[in-house]
Formats: structure tokens, sequence, C-alpha cells
């Protein structure tokens, strides 16, 4: 099982962090991390229900963490094992995570690949989602395995979608030129761009597309 403690700071105060494994019993509190980071009109049938979690935690629990402040349940991290070759045909994320359900999950997979990442509003300001992927590295480091691999919305795409292509628009982020909340935020996580993925998930934003973004093991390089 996983389990880091640690310190975050809220400007100079520092609040002691734990980041483990999630249990049964974190249910309850991890749907409401989805209902806070998913509001509606966001449907409510697409937030984490308990036959999902039931799935990460007995199937691939070493990829189900969480993070702790004060005894409340921050922010979430899934993965699953998969078996993934460079240059295979694009997937969509509900093909790949099986809607969310993982029961997809390969044990001897080469690649550990992010289902979701979540983080109450409230706590964005202490760098929560850098340390679950962090940790998350961790867990890929610990399998002996490839790469974590997963798919990174383009929500400020849609702004730019009449000027340039998706990859063109990707050139722009990795280049400095262009912020986007998400993928700015994978590189500043050491995430690497592998290739634009069309109709990755509905998502009016990025119009439908994904930038899947890796982090290759250095002790598999």
């Amino acid at each position: 099982m996983y389990r880091k403690e640690m310190y975050v700071f809220d400007q100079d105060k520092p609040i002691k962090a734990v980041i483990r494994n999630y249990l049964e019993k974190d249910f309850a509190q991890l749907i409401r991390v989805q209902q806070e980071c998913f509001p509606p009109p966001f449907p409510s049938e697409l937030w984490w229900n308990e036959v999902q979690l039931k799935n990460h935690v007995d199937l691939f629990p070493e990829g189900a963490l969480c993070v702790e402040i004060d005894g409340e349940i921050a922010g979430s991290m899934t993965g699953l094992c998969v078996i993934y070759t460079p240059g295979e045909p694009d997937h969509s994320w509900e093909q790949i995570t099986d809607n969310g359900y993982i029961r997809n999950h390969q044990p001897e997979g080469n690649t550990l690949y992010v289902v979701d990442i979540s983080v109450r509003p409230t706590y964005r300001k202490l760098g929560l989602g850098k340390l679950l992927m962090q940790s998350m590295y961790e867990v890929v480091i610990q399998l002996g395995i490839e790469r974590l691999l997963g798919g990174g919305r383009m929500p400020h795409y849609h702004k730019y979608e009449a000027e340039m292509s998706a990859e063109g628009y990707l050139e722009k982020v990795v280049n400095g030129d262009i912020k986007d909340p998400v993928i700015s935020f994978l590189l500043h996580c050491g995430r690497t761009p592998v290739k634009v993925v069309n109709n990755y998930l509905e998502d009016e934003d990025s119009r439908n597309h994904a930038t899947l973004m890796e982090w290759k093991n250095p002790f598999r390089a």
C-alpha cells in the first residue's frame, strides 16, 4: 500500500498532506470531490459511482490514490494498466478506461494509464494535482513498467480553432506562446506530448480533441 506524508504551503503556512490509496470507506468523499469539481450543468451520471470506485480498489488498488488534508479528501487520481505500443491507432477515453469501470485492467500491462485526476476547487492553490501526479510516477517505478500515459483536454483550443489545427495549437502551447490550463499543467508535471487524438472525449471546449501525454520511467529508458 502507498502512503506518503509531506507539507504543502498555503502562501507561507505549512499544511500537512497525506497521499495514500483510497479505500471503500472513502467512496462518499470521493464522489463529493467529483461533485465539486464538475458541478451542474455537468451531468451527474458522469460522476464516479460506487461500482466504478469498487472496481478501482479491487482490480488495481495501486492505481487508486487520494490526497488528504486534515482528514478530508481534497483530491484523487485513478489509473489502470494497459498494453500500449507507440504508433497504435487512436483510442477514446471510454475505450481505454472501460468508461471508468477499468474491467479491462491488464496486470501484465506495460503502461499505467490515467483515468482521472481531480482536486476540489478550494484546495487547488496548494499544488495537490502535481503531487498526485508525482505519486503516480512513483507507482510506475514501483511496478517496473515503461510509462505513465493519458489524454489531456485542450480546453482553450476552441478560442483558436479558426486560426490553427489542434496540432498547431499544441505546438504553440509547448513553445509557450499560448497557455492552456490542462496541457500547460501537465507539462509542469513533467509529461511530454505524444500526439493529438481526435474524438477522445465529448468536450466542446477542446472540440473533442485531447493530447496524449506520457512520462517515461527513467529506470526503463
